[in-house]
């Protein structure tokens, strides 16, 4: 028997109401859920990437003041919640945030390093139930962060002689956009940039429209297949650009730097060339545009796939131009579902490059093959197992990554079946994501083959074999 007073138990019961609510809640009179995850617990970048959303589709306008180096963004992502939210994370570094809204309503904003907690109003909790898409409008400004990786390489935003280039593998994306920063989340892309009159702004996709008022020009690019954010660009500067279609439909844009434009032309001009001879051998080119950015040297440290088209610092060799077009096929349609599956992108890239000399400069792919496999830098580690972040782009990746494809063929014993095989992969995960175990069961179930000691010796093993037999 409860002896206490009414008005006692009244205050009681009013307090548990209270807490049955915020515990329900996350908050009283907030949304019902839980908070997404504030990173995917990569097994490189723990932090990268956010849980409780999939984003579709990224609407980012710029506003670019490229002598004064600063920025206004505008960035509209929409997503599908994939559970009750309460509140949701993007990754952004160094921006600062004016407002940013849910479904229309403003939402409380934290900022914790590169973490951006958004904590959206009650009224609008019906949206971020599991399974509903709800919109997000984030306005942001500020000067945007050049950022070293752990192998000291720069990316994020690097300024050139008359702008930037935008580059986000692994980590950049988030120095000039907020979003879902990991290869695992894939969208579609509208990607709109003001910049002085006189200067161009080349990104991904197609070209949508070019229109100049008054002192800036603002270009509207549009990326229809689903895009990974370490793949998206910008770059703004002085450029020679020139567009075609391919007998195939295929919209060809580059664009080079002034500087560079005469000395890149020749290669520049083989685009159509190398995506024909790698849609033969990989299946149907991917996206509807191709091609390739060309800055000076020195611009960059390195070259990147950026999806549609590679970016380059300063006019690339014909060997390079096809490795980083053939991760169209593989990184950019056939994207990692995670930074240890790095391999899967380089070693079918480098791959391309051993069979593109076997048939244009009569050297054998066994040839390219024996070098590797006599070269101590690729048997530093394993080539699916880097030690840290600072290995994923290492020489082990790449050679002995391209070593692993050329014994699956080798196992095959026939190229028809080989090209079959690799086709059937690019296709069954087209637009997609796929890791490591997905490719090994999907060759062995291909094949009807038991290739353990292959993935043990070639993809996991810590030393070189006595031989490459």
């Amino acid at each position: 028997m409860d002896h206490r007073t009414p008005v006692r138990r009244a205050a009681r019961n009013a307090v548990l109401a209270l807490l049955v609510l915020t515990t329900s809640t996350g908050c009283a009179g907030g949304v019902e859920g839980t908070p997404g995850a504030a990173g995917l617990h990569d097994p490189y970048f723990p932090k990268l990437g956010n849980g409780g959303y999939d984003v579709t589709h990224y609407d980012l306008a710029l506003d670019v003041d490229a002598p004064a180096r600063r920025l206004r963004g505008t960035a509209t992502i929409t997503a599908r919640a994939t559970q009750d939210l309460s509140a949701f994370n993007l990754d952004l570094v160094g921006l600062t945030v004016q407002s940013a809204t849910v479904e229309g309503r403003p939402a409380a904003v934290n900022r914790a390093g590169h973490e951006l907690t958004l904590r959206p109003d009650a009224d609008v909790e019906s949206h971020l139930r599991k399974g509903r898409t709800f919109r997000t409008v984030v306005r942001y400004s500020g000067t945007p962060q050049t950022i070293t990786d752990p192998d000291k390489s720069k990316e994020g935003w690097l300024r050139t002689a008359d702008g930037a280039v935008a580059l986000g593998e692994p980590t950049g994306s988030m120095a000039w956009f907020p979003g879902n920063n990991h290869p695992s989340d894939k969208a579609s892309y509208d990607i709109t940039v003001t910049v002085a009159k006189g200067l161009t702004a080349v990104s991904n996709g197609e070209l949508a429209s070019r229109a100049t008022s008054g002192g800036t020009t603002t270009y509207h690019w549009h990326v229809a297949e689903p895009m990974a954010s370490y793949l998206a660009t910008v770059a703004i500067g002085r450029f020679d650009m020139k567009s075609s279609t391919t007998p195939d439909g295929i919209k060809v844009f580059t664009a080079a730097d002034t500087k560079v434009a005469a000395d890149s032309a020749r290669v520049l001009a083989r685009v159509p060339e190398v995506v024909k001879w790698e849609a033969e051998r990989f299946g149907p080119y991917p996206f509807s545009a191709t091609g390739a950015i060309v800055g000076r040297s020195g611009d960059a440290g390195y070259a990147l796939e950026t999806q549609n088209r590679p970016y380059f610092p300063g006019p690339p060799g014909t060997g390079l131009l096809v490795h980083e077009m053939a991760h169209q096929w593989f990184g950019n349609s056939v994207t990692p579902e995670s930074w240890r599956d790095m391999w899967l992108n380089e070693g079918f890239a480098t791959y391309a490059e051993w069979m593109w000399e076997a048939d244009k400069e009569n050297n054998p792919v066994q040839g390219r093959f024996d070098a590797a496999f006599e070269d101590d830098d690729n048997w530093a580690f394993p080539p699916a197992d880097p030690p840290t972040a600072a290995d994923i782009s290492q020489a082990p990746v790449y050679g002995r990554g391209a070593m692993v494809i050329h014994k699956i063929r080798q196992a095959v014993h026939d190229d028809k079946r080989f090209f079959a095989l690799v086709k059937g992969w690019t296709r069954a995960h087209r637009h997609g994501n796929a890791s490591t175990a997905d490719f090994t069961a999907y060759v062995e179930r291909t094949t009807g083959k038991d290739l353990t000691k292959l993935w043990n010796t070639w993809l996991y093993g810590r030393s070189r074999p006595a031989s490459e037999g």
